[in-house]
């Protein structure tokens, strides 16, 4: 068949990304190592599963980096990089693609890793048997029948997605996605041993009955203390990776990570306490990282019950919130106050301003009192509700001061309910909250990582907020080559229409890291690998 442009193209893509340098740990010429290469980092509250299928949560998919690979990588600055696949061809409509894979990708017990392997692991985060909270993100990308197996009209076998031969995958789409190979570093699309699962059942991923892919293979997991990780001798790059051990410290408080920290008894932090963020960049400014993330903490509301229901509710208690304060002197980290909910780090969107955004505090909290007014509430019949957040202090503070600003604007009544992780978002998922803290990270670098989130299907949309005109907009901006216009209009939407949810800041990251540390490399994504990481001689 006659190459199209688009064929010749996509063929120099393919050959341009097979060399570029792939992940490892690049120790400059004349830093002396140390004799000991193990790294301990605080790894957030303990992951309810290290399942990639199954993971839900930022501490799950941090530990996942290091122990499973998918078809491509992310280096430093976010650029997609060799994983499992050297390279991928595209079809000149741009809905196949056939991803290469390497012939030295193994197993932690040896076997190799082929397209069969991504084919099952595909299927099996639609498969309703498996009940994956992240099948959405499956269907996100339009793989033919994603949609039809997730809501159990289909057999998950009919999935667009087949093995050409041991080392040959490919994934045919329903209609073009652009954005499609930057979601391939996600954990959901990582591949999982079928003889190991299907063996063990739910029971695979602890560390006797564990087999992956990554760079480190599990040792041990004690719950709520530690997990252990060692170097993969079957990782395809194992050579040039330098840690040889990884241990991660599940603590949910960051006072107590910044202890143990300070202790000598971690080198890399999962965050930072906020209040001793200024004493920390006096005493320790080289150890203090703060850098973009892609990612906004807000307030959800849960719009399956009354009074949440009503757009005036949600709107004045989103307008009574004080960003400013909230950034300035709550955070305090350089974080950035947020009207809309794609954050501004997000590669090619800007979005357009919300009219609330441009009013001062003032005008914001008279409007949040005229709205509550108007939905019934007043200092004689005060709103009165309860304000989750899982456990940490940061979350702590954040809420005591948010509870107090709408006390003293809008006479509120708040009770403030803190569960741990796993417990909160099983809460979450079923819809017993009112009001609930929430903060979701991209999960690749475009505006619809983060909007997708709030169509009416989306698998972690708990405060169930539904808008037929929203979901369509999104629908359609999937096979636009600039959706940036339907982007500004789902937030309008969304935010300025319906506030659907309450926007507070645009993320940053924000940890210690110790600088003897070398290979640090944040993302926007936070994608950090342990592989990239070594010892420098202290």
């Amino acid at each position: 068949m006659k190459m199209t442009k688009t064929l010749i193209a996509s063929a120099i893509l393919a050959t341009s990304i097979s060399t570029l340098q792939v992940q490892a740990a690049d120790v400059p010429a004349g830093v002396e190592l140390a004799a000991k290469q193990e790294l301990v980092r605080g790894g957030g509250s303990e992951p309810a599963t290290l399942d990639p299928q199954k993971i839900e949560g930022t501490p799950g998919s941090i530990r996942s980096r290091d122990l499973f690979e998918g078809l491509y990588n992310q280096d430093g600055d976010g650029n997609q990089i060799p994983g499992v696949a050297t390279s991928y061809d595209v079809n000149a409509d741009n809905t196949v693609y056939t991803f290469h894979l390497r012939h030295d990708a193994k197993w932690s017990n040896g076997d190799p890793v082929t397209a069969g392997d991504f084919v099952y692991s595909f299927t099996r985060a639609v498969d309703p048997v498996t009940a994956s909270p992240y099948a959405w993100f499956i269907e996100i990308p339009s793989i033919v029948n994603a949609t039809k197996i997730i809501a159990g009209e289909a057999k998950p076998s009919s999935l667009g997605v087949k093995a050409i031969d041991d080392y040959t995958f490919q994934v045919t789409l329903e209609r073009p996605v652009p954005y499609f190979v930057k979601m391939t570093s996600h954990q959901t699309m990582f591949p999982v041993p079928k003889k190991v699962v299907e063996k063990w059942g739910d029971d695979w991923t602890k560390p006797e009955h564990m087999v992956s892919n990554g760079a480190y293979k599990m040792d041990e997991w004690v719950v709520n203390e530690k997990m252990e990780f060692s170097r993969n001798k079957y990782y395809w790059n194992d050579a040039e990776t330098v840690i040889n051990k990884v241990t991660y410290l599940p603590i949910e408080s960051p006072n107590a990570e910044l202890k143990r920290f300070q202790a000598g008894q971690m080198d890399l932090s999962y965050e930072l306490p906020n209040d001793h963020f200024k004493q920390l960049k006096r005493d320790m400014p080289d150890q203090v990282v703060i850098t973009p993330y892609l990612g906004t903490y807000y307030y959800q509301f849960n719009t399956t019950k009354a009074p949440y229901n009503d757009v005036r509710v949600r709107k004045a208690l989103s307008y009574a919130i004080d960003r400013d304060v909230i950034t300035k002197y709550v955070t305090g980290v350089g974080e950035i106050p947020a009207y809309s909910f794609t954050p501004e780090v997000v590669n090619g969107f800007n979005p357009a301003t919300p009219a609330y955004a441009t009013w001062t505090q003032k005008e914001r909290n008279e409007k949040a009192q005229t709205l509550l007014k108007e939905a019934g509430f007043d200092k004689s019949n005060p709103l009165n509700f309860t304000l989750l957040y899982n456990t940490n202090e940061n979350h702590k503070k954040l809420a005591i001061a948010i509870s107090a600003m709408w006390k003293k604007t809008l006479g509120v009544k708040v009770t403030l309910e803190n569960q741990e992780w796993k417990t909160y978002l099983e809460t979450k998922k079923h819809q017993q909250f009112d009001v609930a803290r929430a903060g979701w990270i991209g999960d690749y670098n475009e505006a619809s990582t983060m909007l997708d989130l709030l169509t009416t299907t989306h698998g972690n949309n708990d405060g169930k907020y539904s808008n037929a005109a929203y979901d369509t907009l999104l629908h359609d901006a999937r096979t636009m080559k600039d959706p940036a216009a339907n982007y500004n209009k789902a937030e309008e939407i969304a935010i300025e229409q319906d506030m659907a949810v309450a926007p507070i800041y645009q993320y940053v990251n924000k940890r210690l890291v110790k600088p003897y540390v070398g290979g640090y490399q944040p993302n926007p994504e936070d994608n950090v690998y342990a592989r990239d990481m070594y010892i420098i001689k202290h």
